[in-house]
C-alpha cells in the first residue's frame, strides 16, 4: 500500500527489453533506496513495481510486465524520463493522502494547464466508464499523487486539480504538457459505493432505469449523482 504522497522525483537511468518483459534501472534522489530490499514495492508514477536489484542507497532495478507496459506510461519511457517515486508505506505511517494499491486503472490526457497566481491547474479528460467515479472534492491518484478533485463535469468527460508550488516542486507535474498521458488510479471506496448504487436501482427498477436516465440527463445528471449523498466525508 502506498500514502499517495510523493517521496521524489527519480530518473531513468537505463532499459533493457527483453520477451514479454522490460527492466528499469531508476536513479533515485540521494539517500530514496537507503534500507531498500530486493522483493520491496515502490510506486513508481503510480503503478506498483517490484525492486529486482540495488545498485547502492540511490539505484534499483525493476521488470515490468507487457501488459503493464501497455495499460500505463511506464512503456513510453526511454532514459532520462523523470518519473514520481513513493516507497511502499510502513505499518503505522500517517496516510497524509488517502490509500493507494499502486495498480492503474486507467490512462488520462492532459487538456489544459492554467497558471493563476500561486497555483498551477491540470484539467483531465477521462473516459465515461470511469468519470462515473470522480467527484468535486474527492480523491484521485495521479502519477501516483494523491490529489483533491477540484471541478469534474462528466458530460464533457474532464476534471481539474489544483496544485501549490510544493507539489510542483516535489513531483513531475510541473513539467508536464497538454497532451500528455496520466496514470489514474480511482479511489476504491468511492467505486464501491457508486457500483453498488447502480446495481441497486438496475435491481429495483429493470425497465424504468433508462426513463430515469433519460430524466437525469435532460437537467444535466446521472445515475451516479445519486451516489454523491452516500459517499465518505472526504478532505477538502
Amino acid at each position: 500500500m502506498f500514502t499517495g504522497i510523493v517521496q521524489g522525483v527519480a530518473h531513468v537511468e537505463a532499459l533493457t527489453d527483453r520477451p514479454g518483459l522490460r527492466s528499469f534501472r531508476l536513479r533515485f534522489p540521494p539517500g530514496f533506496a537507503q534500507g531498500l530490499e530486493i522483493g520491496a514495492s515502490v510506486s513508481c508514477d503510480g503503478v506498483c513495481l517490484t525492486v529486482t536489484s540495488l545498485d547502492g542507497d540511490d539505484a534499483a532495478s525493476f521488470d515490468v510486465m507487457q501488459q503493464s507496459l501497455g495499460l500505463t506510461t511506464l512503456g513510453g519511457l526511454v532514459q532520462g524520463s523523470a518519473i514520481n517515486v513513493e516507497r511502499a508505506a510502513k505499518d503505522g505511517a500517517e496516510i497524509g493522502g488517502h490509500p493507494l494499491s499502486g495498480h492503474i486503472d486507467v490512462t488520462g490526457t492532459l487538456r489544459e494547464i492554467r497558471r493563476p497566481e500561486n497555483n498551477h491547474v491540470l484539467r483531465i479528460g477521462l473516459s465515461p466508464r470511469w468519470m462515473r467515479y470522480v467527484f468535486a472534492k474527492g480523491y484521485i491518484a495521479i502519477n501516483g499523487a494523491s490529489l483533491t478533485v477540484a471541478e469534474a463535469d462528466r458530460q464533457a468527460g474532464w476534471f481539474e486539480v489544483w496544485l501549490i508550488p510544493e507539489t510542483l516542486r516535489q513531483t513531475t507535474f510541473g513539467s508536464k504538457q497538454v497532451g500528455d498521458v496520466l496514470n489514474i488510479e480511482i479511489e476504491r471506496s468511492t467505486q464501491v459505493f457508486v457500483d453498488t448504487v447502480r446495481d441497486a436501482l438496475d435491481e429495483r427498477l429493470g425497465p424504468l432505469l433508462p426513463a430515469l436516465e433519460a430524466l437525469l440527463r435532460e437537467r444535466g445528471l446521472s445515475t451516479d449523482e445519486l451516489a454523491r449523498p452516500m459517499l465518505p466525508p472526504q478532505r477538502g
